[in-house]
């Protein structure tokens, strides 16, 4: 079930808010995991069975490791669920690659890919870690942790919620009219750039790939509008899911802080996916070194993070070579460019951050490594396609306003205008009483484009 459908945001999410706050508060975890456990089971019935199963393992080995303090139980454990992971996720992509190296053709087993296991496994995996690390303390209740794992605003595309951050709010967590608001209006924040931002660039990328004149105009705006679909969808879906956890009282953390006004690319992800970055530097990073012994060790920890990341990501060379060059500019960075980036003019840094970014994501977007040459020697004509056609006019008056909006809207611009006017007072009160006149607004808009389009993909639902 998408957060982008009627279903959800006029019969599952409305009647789940009304049984949450008419119940006992004791009772409110249970509203909360049933819930969740319909919402997975109207997308994926069968496995939701494999979600449980692996809950119940994390529970019953956290429980062993808390008690006994073991590694090889941690080891156990850990190595259960990336084992299920790989079964799931990387079982065809390992077998494609032995039959290319080997010239042989053993059959794939065309294994369907659980929605949400790479987010709900990392969610695991930290919980159990940080039990053995006595960071957190073991959960004795099996309904509060299958409830923190599985809850709906952030299981199928995360953000990836730490156990940590909220341990307490499972126990005793207060509501207030104030987070109601404030939920309410960050997921309709994030519904309007899922629904009237990136599917809209997702309708024009589409165009693009099976577009049989291209011209090297429309090679440049399909890269900048893919970039900027990339951003829009998944930052909506954070959007939505902080939003969706502020109402029921949970805090999750930011997943994006504007990324492409970073002015190097260690910047860059410090803003991108934030809990993805952040947990593989916390349990795989620091674990293997870090930076405390020696540039060579170093420079290895960087790329095994790096190509994790882009494996993470998708059973594919394109992602662990998406990851790698990543790694690879983090690395370049680290060593010699950082000091000469500083002396740069401001727009000369964004200006190569957003072409690297955008370099990648025609990595990451692409089927195959050939798809994606293709695209990028694209930019600069090398596929002896016309500068510019009709064709290319064409969609790009169609989308001139939407990318005009996108590109504005992935800057803190608007936001920052609006907090300057809050600062009078006069201006304050007519903002509060406008806002949720226009969250309304919004809304009515939102749902019409639903009624009357088709066209709703999400692009992680890939990993």
């Amino acid at each position: 079930m998408l957060f982008t459908s009627i279903s959800f945001l006029y019969y599952f999410l409305p009647i789940v808010i009304v049984f949450y706050f008419i119940v006992p508060k004791k009772m409110r975890n249970v509203v909360l995991f049933i819930a969740s456990m319909a919402f997975y089971f109207y997308g994926e019935p069968k496995y939701i069975f494999l979600m449980l199963a692996e809950i119940l393992i994390a529970y019953i080995g956290a429980i062993l490791i808390d008690k006994y303090k073991k590694k090889s139980l941690l080891v156990a454990t850990v190595f259960i669920h990336i084992g299920l992971l790989c079964i799931f996720k990387y079982t065809d992509f390992i077998i494609s690659n032995v039959n290319g190296a080997l010239g042989i053709n053993l059959s794939l087993l065309r294994i369907a890919l659980p929605i949400g296991i790479s987010f709900y496994t990392f969610q695991i995996l930290s919980y159990v870690i940080d039990v053995y690390k006595d960071k957190v303390k073991v959960q004795k209740s099996f309904l509060k942790l299958a409830t923190y794992v599985s809850l709906f605003p952030q299981l199928i595309a995360g953000p990836i919620v730490r156990y940590e951050t909220i341990e307490r709010e499972l126990d005793n967590r207060k509501h207030s009219f104030e987070d109601f608001s404030y939920g309410a209006r960050r997921f309709t924040i994030g519904l309007a750039k899922k629904v009237l931002i990136a599917n809209m660039l997702g309708e024009l990328c589409n165009y693009f790939t099976g577009a049989d004149e291209k011209s090297v105009l429309f090679y440049w705006v399909f890269a900048i509008s893919y970039m900027l679909q990339i951003y829009f969808d998944f930052s909506a879906y954070s959007d939505m899911a902080i939003g969706l956890g502020r109402i029921f009282g949970f805090h999750f953390l930011e997943n994006f802080n504007y990324p492409y006004i970073a002015k190097s690319i260690t910047e860059f992800w410090r803003r991108w996916h934030i809990s993805l970055s952040s947990w593989f530097k916390d349990y795989v990073y620091i674990p293997l070194g870090g930076n405390r012994k020696g540039l060579k060790r170093q420079i290895r920890n960087i790329l095994i993070v790096w190509g994790l990341t882009g494996i993470w990501h998708g059973a594919s060379w394109n992602f662990i070579i998406w990851g790698l060059l990543f790694g690879s500019i983090l690395i370049i960075e680290k060593i010699f460019l950082a000091k000469h980036l500083e002396k740069w003019p401001s727009i000369l840094k964004r200006i190569y951050v957003l072409f690297i970014v955008m370099i990648s994501f025609i990595i990451f977007n692409a089927e195959n490594i050939g798809d994606a040459w293709k695209n990028i020697i694209g930019l600069f004509g090398a596929n002896g396609e016309s500068l510019i056609n009709s064709y290319t006019l064409y969609y790009l008056r169609s989308y001139v306003v939407i990318l005009i909006v996108a590109l504005i809207g992935a800057t803190p611009l608007l936001k920052n205008i609006t907090l300057k006017l809050k600062k009078n007072e006069k201006i304050n009160k007519i903002i509060n009483i406008l806002e949720p006149i226009c969250i309304g607004l919004i809304l009515l808009v939102i749902t019409a484009y639903l009624v009357d389009n088709s066209y709703n993909p999400f692009l992680y639902f890939r990993f």
